[in-house]
């Protein structure tokens, strides 16, 4: 069992926390053998909350990552599972592109504004303070 962690060490080894770690497991996403009250984490459950943790950060949701990681069980040597991932981060990219070519004109139009009032302030001849 050297090669499983208990809750805590996760904790400590992934950054989350212990509660993270029992929602995941009430998702099915992760499967730590039970030790009476405790929670042993094999190398497949670490493996598999490395997965969830980079999907999170990428914007899967919960649902997408756990059917990702079901597909691992397909017996086509992760042929589907690559396939299928592959497809989704490609949608998830072209999401993120748009997201950030949003973020880019709302940010130009924002600092647009910001001229035009501070202009406007000036010959108001009002005074006001930077923001920090």
């Amino acid at each position: 069992m050297s090669d499983s962690l208990t809750i805590r060490e996760m904790c400590v080894e992934y950054g989350v926390t212990a509660r993270t770690l029992r929602f995941y497991e009430a998702k099915e996403l992760l499967f730590p053998i039970r030790d009476g009250q405790r929670r042993l984490f094999t190398k497949r459950d670490q493996a598999r909350l490395k997965l969830i943790i980079k999907g999170k950060r990428f914007g899967f949701s919960l649902e997408e990552i756990r059917q990702l990681l079901d597909l691992y069980d397909m017996g086509d040597q992760q042929q589907t599972q690559l396939v299928k991932t592959y497809e989704l981060a490609k949608e998830r990219l072209k999401q993120l592109e748009s997201q950030h070519y949003e973020l880019g004109e709302t940010i130009k139009e924002l600092k647009e504004q910001l001229v035009l009032g501070k202009e406007l302030m000036v010959q108001a001849k009002l005074s006001y303070e930077p923001a920090e």
